[in-house]
């Protein structure tokens, strides 16, 4: 492993793409606020709209929860890179039904990101790797190669991990970050009530093994299948 801080990415400007609300803080929380702190923070960006994580029985209860987990996203982020940090950007896929790649509705996401990569001077960005257990998750790292391929400007992409288990080794060693406070990780992560708690009723709650995410986080540099 290489430490973040001392490859030739220490000085990248770095975006996050979550495919939901509270996948920032379990995969990639040491890597926003280590990037925050050091002013290369450039945004972290949401795929979907999380609705798909509670039961919806009554007209209105989509944009509720979407508003909802929208809401905690911001305070998660806040909770990991400080107040001065980029608003959070969200694309509002919905949540469990990813467009396939080449479809009208992905490739104009994609174009929206490569936008994005080229207006905020983004060198780096982290998104869940392709083989995840996740439809969501695998749609998002579909979308960061093509909003890559895209942009007008050199983007370097790493994969994190949620779902999965260990990465497979592959031919380059993979960036860690410094270690961040577990404290201020969970505090983050307590930041997403609906998923955390029964505060919404029966719904997805994060299990207990990513609660407690480890200390660094590892960005694997991505290489195309």
């Amino acid at each position: 492993m290489i430490p973040l801080a001392r490859s030739r990415h220490a000085a990248a400007r770095w975006a996050v793409l979550a495919p939901h609300p509270d996948d920032e803080t379990i995969g990639v929380g040491a890597l926003i606020a280590q990037a925050a702190a050091a002013g290369r923070l450039a945004r972290v960006v949401y795929l979907t709209d999380g609705s798909g994580s509670h039961p919806l029985p009554r007209a209105g209860d989509r944009a509720r929860l979407v508003r909802c987990r929208a809401r905690e996203a911001g305070l998660s982020v806040r909770r990991l890179a400080g107040r001065a940090a980029p608003s959070p950007l969200f694309l509002g896929w919905q949540d469990g039904h990813p467009p396939a790649p080449g479809s009208p509705a992905f490739t104009a996401t994609a174009r929206r990101l490569a936008i994005l990569i080229e207006r905020a001077a983004v060198d780096a960005i982290a998104v869940t790797a392709a083989d995840e257990t996740h439809g969501d998750h695998v749609a998002a790292h579909a979308l960061v190669r093509a909003a890559a391929a895209r942009a007008r400007r050199r983007v370097a992409v790493f994969v994190y991990r949620v779902w999965g288990g260990a990465m497979p080794r592959g031919p380059r060693p993979p960036l860690v970050t410094v270690a961040m406070p577990p404290g201020r990780r969970r505090h983050a992560l307590a930041a997403h009530r609906s998923q955390m708690t029964a505060a919404l009723g029966p719904g997805f709650r994060v299990p207990p093994p990513l609660r407690r995410p480890p200390a660094r986080d590892r960005l694997y540099p991505d290489t195309p299948r």
